[in-house]
């Protein structure tokens, strides 16, 4: 598989699991992985810091016209929707899409159609369907969608509407993601734009 990015969409519940998720990548993984996570517009620069602390990667809140860079941990800044442009990203405060905003589906619909089967897509834990519609797309598209596993998922319902918008989807346990994530994506090679 040759996959060019990793988007991944998490809200209730997230932080424990992007935190396990981040602490277990390795210097060398080599492709840009985006987080969107539903958060409060207040929790500013929280989330970057907290994250800092357990990967060796790079963390960043992502500024408009940002370019992606490989092997780098990108966040979807808070009351914003994320865009992923093929080599950039773009800020939207474009209506709340399944009452988020940031969306996880505006940030995969968009990685989708720039990437196609180029986007590697996980669904952790959270509340509510943001994300389905997304990781259809992507399926469509013909990218990959991970799936934590429901049974192991704090908040189930995100996971579940994603399995039943998708025809494809890997249903894992987290553990079982970060492993799929350390076999597909830990290439090595110089920072280059994407």
């Amino acid at each position: 598989m040759d996959f060019k990015i990793v988007v991944a969409g998490t809200s209730l519940g997230g932080l424990k699991a992007i935190t396990a998720l981040l602490s277990a990548l390795p210097e060398n993984f080599s492709l840009p992985l985006v987080v969107i996570q539903h958060r409060e517009y207040a929790s500013g620069e929280l989330l970057k810091g907290l994250l800092q602390k357990v990967t060796c990667l790079p963390v960043q809140e992502v500024e408009d016209k940002d370019a992606i860079l490989p092997g780098r941990i990108y966040l979807a800044p808070p009351d914003y929707h994320l865009l992923i442009d093929r080599g950039e990203f773009a800020l939207s405060i474009d209506d709340p899409v399944t009452f988020a905003r940031p969306s996880v589906d505006v940030a995969f619909d968009s990685a989708a159609a720039s990437y196609g089967q180029g986007v590697l897509a996980v669904i952790l834990t959270g509340a509510g369907r943001d994300g389905a519609a997304g990781a259809a797309s992507i399926e469509a598209f013909g990218g990959v969608v991970l799936v934590q596993d429901p049974s192991s998922a704090e908040a189930k319902s995100m996971p579940q509407a994603a399995i039943a918008a998708t025809k494809a989807a890997h249903v894992l346990p987290l553990a079982e993601i970060i492993s799929f994530l350390h076999q597909n994506c830990c290439l090595g090679g110089q920072p280059q734009h994407v």
